[in-house]
């Protein structure tokens, strides 16, 4: 990625030297919204069934796009095409987070502070488009591990988006688990991970997430998983919207895009489950399939149109 030299955000808040982690797995209020790591973990939340049509309906108003646009299937906005994506991309930096105080780490915390810039340029465009104010997240670096307005979180539990205080959470040691222990290197890679998480986010501030939580009060846990796979795959659609903008400006480098594509394949539950106990629990997805990750990470990054991310009527789910 040519990332070096673009504006950095501001709204980085470095907690690595603080101290005072809590050990522990996201919970509490609203639930987290999280890259999975094959772990423990609480159900993202959410809930869809007969409520459906009141999540889309709170997310088209919000923005001012007439449900029946996208509930005929006749969605409209900006197109876009993709560029040749052939061999991953070696050229680009691989960064251990753990690798000093300065010097290399530095670079990783400029890479996150100009990726955050990024998705807040994108998506405050977005918003604009629609007449709508987009209020900006704060990511929150930290090590071992924190306590959120979600609850405590551990390392062990991967990034996440905490809705309760509109943060996102990131340990970089994360990064050299993507990249050794998924198989999933590259800047893009790493860079899909955040817009991901900044993806939930904005599903929060269009009404997704507070309705998500509202209705999986009344699920059971099968449930639950179900719905939370949807929300899931709109959070890797929207990292694709956010995606299709960058490529626009320039950022990507021939490979870019496979190594985002091959992050959300090798983190689909069911090569998760695969990797971590040989086989595959179907009614224990809660993030999407491979195939599914995939699917929608490059439709969002075809179209950059919000409209393309209805997956609460996908007929493929």
């Amino acid at each position: 990625m040519r990332w070096r030299g673009r504006r950095e955000s501001s709204n980085v808040r470095d907690v690595r030297n603080d101290g005072g982690g809590f050990p522990g797995f996201p919970g509490g209020r609203g639930g987290t919204f999280r890259i999975p790591v094959g772990g423990p973990r609480q159900a993202s939340g959410g809930g869809m069934g007969c409520g459906t049509l009141i999540i889309i309906g709170v997310v088209l108003w919000f923005l001012g796009i007439n449900p029946l646009t996208i509930l005929g299937g006749l969605g409209g906005g900006l197109g876009g095409g993709l560029g040749p994506s052939i061999t991953p991309n070696t050229s680009a930096p691989r960064i251990d987070p753990r690798a000093g105080t300065n010097g290399r780490e530095d670079e990783m915390k400029k890479f996150v502070a100009t990726i955050v810039g990024s998705t807040e340029e994108v998506w405050t465009g977005i918003f604009k488009q629609y007449g709508k104010q987009y209020p900006l997240p704060e990511l929150v670096l930290f090590s071992d591990g924190i306590r959120s307005a979600c609850g405590m979180a551990s390392s062990a539990s991967g990034p996440f988006y905490c809705p309760g205080d509109k943060k996102v959470y990131i340990d970089l040691a994360f990064y050299k688990q993507l990249a050794q222990q998924f198989g999933a290197p590259g800047d893009f890679a790493q860079a899909y991970v955040l817009a991901h998480e900044v993806g939930h986010h904005v599903q929060n501030i269009i009404g997704v997430l507070p309705e998500f939580n509202r209705m999986r009060q009344s699920l059971g846990k099968l449930e639950v998983n179900q719905m939370s796979v949807k929300v899931e795959l709109q959070a890797d659609c929207f990292a694709g919207v956010w995606g299709h903008y960058v490529q626009q400006e320039g950022w990507l480098e021939a490979g870019d895009l496979d190594e985002a594509l091959n992050a959300a394949v090798q983190i689909g539950d069911d090569a998760i489950q695969k990797r971590t106990q040989g086989y595959v629990v179907p009614d224990a997805f809660n993030h999407g399939t491979s195939e599914q990750r995939h699917y929608w990470f490059r439709r969002g990054f075809e179209s950059g149109r919000i409209e393309s991310c209805d997956t609460f009527n996908a007929n493929n789910l």
